[in-house]
């Protein structure tokens, strides 16, 4: 198991970021757990190790590829994508989920995007992928090029296989398999509940 995905699962364990039991996940099918990244801004400690992580991840993609912009969509890439920008010395982006209608319109807020931008897309997780989409397209609509997506944590429900036959490049720091297996292996989580997600990932 990668570094990375020991740092990830203790991060969202020690935060309370992954959460196991019934929930209804956006899809509307039931999941055995539940990931809320924006349980990081109560562990200062573990929003630092996700930041960390990703930092270098994108560090590495910069050292044959230049990037100019990170973005994410609104709302949990949002809150973590500040504190990986400044660990890359990168300007970042927030795309709206609606066009606001007052102050400076639109669905872009931060930094300006140009013609011919290579910008990072960020979020939380991967299902099956179409947030995405709709994330990039206004980036895309504005001349930038998307051609790298980074998450914390792949679901594995499909969602990255389907983004990389788009011709998309997806990073995850994690799959969920290693974070339950990292929890197992460290006695955080039971037998049951790691079974549970692991069944529940191969349907």
């Amino acid at each position: 198991m990668f570094d990375s995905a020991r740092k990830v699962a203790e991060a969202l364990h020690k935060s309370g970021c992954i959460k196991f039991g019934s929930f209804k996940i956006k899809s509307g099918a039931q999941s055995p757990y539940y990931i809320d990244l924006a349980r990081l801004l109560s562990e200062p400690k573990a929003l630092c190790s996700i930041a960390e992580t990703a930092a270098q991840a994108i560090k590495q993609i910069i050292v044959s590829e230049r990037i100019d912009k990170l973005a994410s969509i609104e709302l949990k890439g949002a809150l973590i994508l500040p504190s990986i920008a400044c660990k890359v010395g990168l300007p970042c982006v927030v795309v709206r989920k609606e066009s606001k209608a007052y102050g400076v319109t639109g669905r872009i807020a931060g930094a300006e995007v140009a013609e011919g931008d290579n910008v990072l897309f960020f979020d939380d997780v991967v299902s099956e992928g179409l947030s995405k989409v709709d994330g990039i397209k206004p980036l895309q609509d504005l001349g930038a090029q998307v051609k790298h997506l980074m998450v914390v944590v792949d679901r594995e429900q499909g969602g990255r296989e389907k983004l990389e036959n788009m011709g998309y490049k997806v990073h995850a720091l994690a799959r969920i398999s290693e974070v339950v297996n990292a929890l197992r292996e460290a006695h955080k989580i039971s037998e049951e509940q790691a079974n549970a997600v692991l069944n529940y990932i191969k349907k």
